[in-house]
């Protein structure tokens, strides 16, 4: 008898296993966004790299050309985008998950899919756009002569690190903004800080000794340098790495604590 191969795609939902029903419905709830992001749009997939590609042209400018640049490492520009392109998909996925619950609130509460789905396709779809922009920072590494080491071979461990970390965080924020609407607000100014407490237009080295062991515990700056790493393999702190791994695996356990805890207050809510 003659068997045949039946595609994961073409499967019967009740053949799937929970975790591959998971899998599909978030893979499907993440390509949606994106098309809908994409085809409302003239430009599409350029305005996912305009705007670091803006930031990092201001920051060079100002750091480069007005004043005498005390930080940071040269080619300035790959610099500013190894650690600003991972950045924008951090400060991208946290804000939007704001309004993970409220933008799409009736599916919410009328789908039997774990919520966490609402909130993981946010971080899945700000993630695929930040690999969709690194053929930019590969651009402009060529342009600039950055030598490439070997620990460019560190990138999917960065990756990991931070869509853990980033997963936690918004894990905490969604639900809570439920419940204090100015939260969303206090989100984003919490994200201007941060933009500027994590090593993005600075290497950890550039700030006083004193401070490099308190920066560690900011979990951005480990993942940050293994980024970096790739081209600058100064800019690698195993310590920091550590550190960063640490506190990521324990603010994706908070998120999912805090998130359990109150995702039917939240269906209530809503």
């Amino acid at each position: 008898m003659s068997t045949t191969s039946v595609a994961y795609g073409d499967a019967h939902p009740l053949q799937r296993t929970r975790w591959s029903r998971y899998r599909h419905s978030l893979w499907l709830l993440t390509t949606r966004d994106l098309k809908v992001r994409y085809s409302t749009s003239a430009l599409g997939y350029v305005w996912s790299v305009l705007d670091p590609l803006v930031m990092a042209g201001i920051y060079w400018f100002v750091f480069t050309q007005v004043f005498d640049k005390g930080v940071g490492t040269d080619p300035y520009i790959v610099f500013l985008l190894s650690a600003l392109l991972p950045w924008m998909w951090f400060n991208g996925a946290v804000s939007d998950s704001t309004r993970a619950f409220l933008k799409d609130a009736k599916l919410v509460r009328s789908t039997m899919i774990p919520r966490t789905i609402w909130v993981n396709r946010i971080v899945l779809s700000k993630g695929i756009e930040f690999l969709l922009a690194l053929p930019v920072l590969a651009l402009f590494a060529i342009v600039f002569h950055a030598p490439v080491t070997w620990n460019l071979l560190l990138f999917p461990l960065a990756i990991a690190l931070q869509a853990v970390l980033t997963a936690g965080v918004a894990l905490i924020v969604a639900p809570l903004v439920v419940f204090f609407r100015d939260l969303e607000r206090a989100v984003k100014l919490a994200l201007r800080f941060l933009f500027y407490a994590s090593p993005i237009i600075y290497g950890v080295a550039d700030l006083p000794s004193q401070l490099h062991v308190w920066a560690a515990f900011n979990p951005l700056s480990g993942i940050f340098g293994l980024y970096r790493s790739a081209f600058f393999p100064q800019e690698l702190d195993w310590f920091d790495v550590i550190i960063a791994a640490l506190m990521s695996g324990a603010i994706l356990a908070v998120g999912l604590l805090v998130f359990r805890g109150s995702v039917r207050q939240v269906l209530k809510e809503i």
